[in-house]
């Protein structure tokens, strides 16, 4: 047997040995790709939580949870928005009070926005203080905020099928015939927005794209996890991890139990989500693994 012919018959034999190890592997990888939460710790007693926001200033840190305590539509000066540590611990529950039925929230330099059933109330929060209110003509259900780099705030109106866009206070329509608008949140350029069972991707020409379907029930909170990765929330009882390709994998599935889950909020630090838990009156935070 010549030189040549050995080492075919060594390369042959350890590109067979490859193949098994590939394909022994490949289920493993698929398990791992796949994620999981654990829930860390539930916080009780929060009057109707809707929104979780992150907050990370300099070197404070804390979660901020819209309270509605009341009727959602109704402009009755209940509802109000609650402070809580990183662990759950509350540190004010009534760190803001005075308001309707406050939902979606937004962070630009030290202003918190708050969607609030016509209208985009704005706080101050080094002084916990409602600075100004911005009416949003013709509006009737504001539910998600998002803001840009820049400053521009995005408010959806649901019952309207609306997108507004908030630039130096001054509100415009910015998308209409988005059907059931509701979770927004910011990716580079681009405006990502839960409508009705889709996740939909706007760029700054109002192009849209659809990242993902197939949700069970409409889009409420939407997270960015990683480069065109989510966590998105389903106010029955659904929270999903949708991955680069738009593949949909079911991380929380509680409408069984009727226990909602409404608006998440996500730190990416400890990469933990938080959800609102709205009738049920809990905030429970999950670890994602």
């Amino acid at each position: 047997m010549t030189a040549i012919n050995i080492m075919k018959l060594i390369i042959n034999h350890w590109a067979s040995k490859l193949c098994v190890l590939l394909v022994a592997l490949a289920p493993f990888t698929a398990v791992q790709a796949e994620l999981s939460l654990t829930q860390v710790w539930q916080v009780k007693d929060l009057a109707t939580p809707e929104s979780v926001l992150y907050v990370k200033q300099k070197q404070n840190e804390f979660l901020l949870v819209s309270l509605i305590d009341g009727v959602p539509t109704e402009a009755d000066a209940q509802g109000g928005i609650a402070m809580l540590a990183l662990d759950g611990t509350p540190i004010d529950k009534a760190w803001v009070t005075g308001l309707n039925a406050p939902k979606g929230m937004g962070i630009y330099n030290n202003k918190l926005y708050v969607a609030d059933i016509n209208e985009v109330v704005v706080i101050d929060i080094q002084l916990h203080k409602v600075i100004k209110k911005i009416p949003i003509p013709k509006s009737i259900f504001l539910n998600d905020v998002a803001v840009s780099a820049n400053g521009d705030v995005f408010v959806s109106d649901t019952r309207l099928n609306h997108i507004y866009r908030i630039h130096g206070d001054k509100p415009q329509l910015y998308m209409d015939n988005i059907e059931a608008a509701n979770g927004l949140t910011v990716a580079g350029k681009n405006l990502i927005v839960g409508a009705g069972k889709q996740l939909l991707q706007i760029d700054p020409a109002k192009k849209m794209t659809t990242l993902a379907s197939g949700f069970a029930q409409g889009v409420d909170g939407v997270e960015l996890i990683a480069p065109n990765e989510y966590i998105i929330s389903c106010w029955p009882g659904l929270v999903y991890y949708v991955n680069a390709k738009g593949e949909l994998q079911v991380l929380i599935d509680s409408q069984a139990e009727k226990i909602n889950t409404a608006d998440i909020g996500y730190n990416p630090t400890q990469r933990r989500v938080f959800v609102p838990n709205f009738f049920a009156n809990t905030v429970t935070a999950y670890q994602l693994k």
